[in-house]
């Protein structure tokens, strides 16, 4: 029996198995579309649609960096337990050097990507979720390059080489050696994990953060009952403490908490006779933005065990 690329693309939204798997399944099955699902459900990979629609905010970032560019990749799992599986922290490993090669923050482009050995990456992540049983996610992935210069990577915590829960890459650009760039790069990325920035200046932070600062610091002069000139300069004052405190460059060194970190970087351009710019960073911690259902474990398994 004949089958056509829509069939394999039938099965494998009734199934949520990869793509190269329902391929074989029904080449195994002569293109049989009830016999390709059971035999995808006697593999186990049929189980991934079910697992899909759990919450993941556990897993690993991994960062990688090959001559002057570097990306940052976040994979989620469901629990702490699969994030130290040999299996997974590969998995994470190699995606992150996939993604490198992309040339673009694309997330679906990366799933679609090729993954060495076989397959695409979207293919082995699905292939994962069978038969490490957890829903898996490739969440975020971000590219920083300079055209001369360093790109620096530093992992809070490893769990791995490369691969932990805060992933960070500093983009300097300079016609200063690496063993200046190197060591500099890394005290600010250390400086990026403990500090949070949330953009490289001012200009870059996100304008709805910046309203809601102004709306709370407007509320906030209105009880004060003091002249309405007065309030709008508190308003303004507020903002731009808030704008300095969370900019990169403005943040405070956090190795003497004295000097601004564009200051720091000037310093170092002087010290060694080239300019160094600080020209963009990237910082990933595993799981922020993603809202974590807490669940009754003994209720889980009572229900697993037709006890509930």
């Amino acid at each position: 029996m004949a089958y056509t690329a829509t069939d394999v693309k039938n099965l494998r939204e009734r199934t949520g198995a990869g793509m190269m798997d329902c391929k074989k399944a029904m080449e195994e099955t002569g293109g049989d579309m009830e016999a390709a699902v059971d035999l995808l459900r006697a593999k186990g990979l049929a189980a991934v649609a079910k697992k899909s629609s759990r919450t993941a905010a556990e897993g690993l970032v991994g960062v990688a960096v090959a001559g002057t560019t570097g990306v940052a990749v976040e994979v989620n799992s469901e629990t702490d337990f699969v994030a130290k599986n040999e299996q997974f922290q590969d998995f994470v490993r190699k995606t992150t050097e996939v993604a490198l090669g992309q040339g673009s923050d694309d997330i679906d482009a990366l799933k679609s990507a090729a993954y060495p050995g076989g397959g695409t990456v979207e293919d082995k992540l699905t292939n994962n979720v069978a038969t490490i049983g957890e829903n898996q996610q490739v969440r975020r992935m971000k590219t920083v390059a300079v055209k001369q210069g360093v790109v620096v990577p530093y992992m809070h915590n490893a769990a791995a080489p490369n691969l932990g829960k805060i992933g960070v890459l500093v983009a300097l650009e300079s016609e200063a050696g690496a063993d200046v760039l190197e060591p500099l790069g890394k005290q600010i990325a250390m400086h990026i994990a403990a500090a949070f920035p949330q953009a490289l200046n001012a200009e870059g932070l996100d304008a709805d953060m910046i309203a809601r600062e102004r709306k709370i610091a407007a509320e906030k002069a209105a009880e004060s009952g003091k002249p309405a000139d007065v309030q709008a300069k508190m308003v303004d004052g507020a903002v731009a403490k808030f704008a300095k405190e969370n900019a990169l460059l403005s943040q405070l060194f956090v190795m003497d908490n004295k000097t601004p970190v564009a200051q720091v970087v000037d310093q170092a351009g002087k010290a060694a006779g080239a300019k160094i710019e600080l020209v963009d960073y990237v910082r990933f911690q595993l799981g922020e933005g993603i809202e974590k259902v807490e669940s009754d474990f003994a209720a889980e398994v009572a229900a697993a065990a037709g006890l509930a």
